[in-house]
């Protein structure tokens, strides 16, 4: 004998978690008196909610999405339940919720792959990197409230047409450029990928989209402007550590990170007797072996005695990224340099100005560098068109002599 079974779907707005005049959106399954609720994440405008009728008021797009959603979601819920009445099996308001929302994986949310990521990938990743992909969380936050008015979306819904929403999207926020916008969609693509690998997803979304950087010369100082840099003198304290910091970077090569956490045993003797750096660089741990330079064992040595790098055992005082930076600009101003001077820009003066342009060899370059690739290191080799004419004319010179 078929027992008879009551069904009944009611979607409601949970108004005791109401905020700034929206609340969450939810969906009740009753089945013969007993109920199960569950979130559709999705938060609406309470005063555009039609409660005795179940949807959106109007007739606007907002509106007939989310009601197209509701009768999706009503639709699928009738089919979880007459699967199990076809099945002749119990019959309740959890397993049809469970049904719906699948075992385990298959409605995860975006929301559940950005938290698995921070979590998992603290230990792995740098500070820095970390702070790249909070901010991309910001926006894609911000995206998912303004353009989808909701606060998170299930995985299952993010499609081509996601991306490319998201990308004009960033586009149109203030003084973003290109590469900054497809440096957002790699971060979320890696972990849209990583969601994909843990079987989260079935298919990847970005299957059918491409990442358009466009290529920019690496800026960097001439030998002339850096001797303008090096022959200054800063009656201010912590412009001249800036600048000597910038300098020795210049002779070295390392980045902020790898210069800030410089210690007295990175120094070792080297092949030829000589000190060299033996570090691992912050951003990769790869190894790197650099040989010093006297300029650049000159400013080890004004700062060995230094209070702040006795108290931290480092070799350098201490100072942030960001105020290292904004003292560059004033640097540049007092030094008549037309450049955007950032910190980075002593690492391509290194590979350019000291290295290239002086005769040493691009795969010595790239080891200085710490590139696990040549191709890495030809960005830099394309810059030196002074080197490329000095070059050629001595090619010159040895075809004439031997004429």
């Amino acid at each position: 004998m078929e027992i008879s079974n009551t069904f009944s779907v009611l979607f409601w707005l949970k108004l005791a978690s109401a905020k700034n005049g929206k609340a969450p959106l939810y969906v009740r399954i009753t089945v013969n008196g007993k109920r199960a609720e569950l979130s559709l994440k999705r938060k609406l405008v309470i005063s555009d909610w039609d409660a005795s009728k179940n949807k959106l008021k109007g007739l606007g797009d907002e509106a007939k999405r989310i009601n197209a959603y509701l009768k999706q979601v009503n639709a699928q819920l009738f089919e979880a339940y007459q699967k199990l009445k076809t099945e002749n099996k119990l019959i309740t308001a959890s397993l049809i919720k469970s049904s719906f929302v699948g075992t385990g994986e298959s409605r995860k949310t975006l929301s559940d792959i950005i938290d698995y990521h921070n979590e998992h990938m603290k230990s792995t990743l740098r500070w820095g990197t970390q702070k790249n992909y909070f901010t991309t969380h910001k926006y894609i936050y911000l995206f998912l409230k303004q353009k989808h008015r909701t606060t998170d979306i299930f995985l299952c819904e993010l499609n081509y047409k996601f991306i490319i929403d998201f990308e004009r999207f960033l586009r149109h926020q203030k003084e973003m450029g290109n590469n900054t916008v497809m440096k957002h969609i790699e971060r979320l693509r890696k972990m849209v990928s990583l969601a994909y690998k843990m079987e989260w997803l079935d298919k990847d979304p970005f299957v059918k989209f491409e990442a358009k950087y466009e290529k920019k010369e690496r800026c960097f100082l001439t030998s002339e402007e850096l001797e303008r840099i090096e022959n200054k003198a800063f009656g201010i304290g912590r412009l001249q550590l800036i600048k000597d910091l910038f300098v020795f970077s210049c002779y070295t090569g390392l980045s902020y990170g790898d210069v800030m956490g410089l210690i007295a045993n990175d120094l070792c003797k080297g092949i030829d007797g000589k000190l060299w750096i033996h570090s691992y660089r912050e951003k990769t741990s790869i190894p790197i072996k650099v040989p010093l330079l006297s300029k650049a064992l000159e400013i080890i040595d004004k700062y060995k005695e230094h209070p702040d790098s006795q108290k931290r055992q480092t070799l350098f005082p201490t100072i942030s990224n960001q105020k290292l930076n904004s003292y560059l600009k004033e640097i540049a101003d007092v030094c008549s340099i037309k450049k955007n001077l950032t910190f980075h820009v002593a690492r391509h003066t290194f590979a350019t100005t000291v290295l290239l342009s002086n005769g040493v060899p691009i795969e010595t370059v790239s080891k200085l560098l710490g590139h696990t690739k040549l191709s890495t290191t030809q960005i830099y080799a394309r810059v030196v068109e002074s080197k490329i004419s000095e070059d050629m004319n001595s090619l010159v010179s040895r075809i004439e002599s031997r004429n």
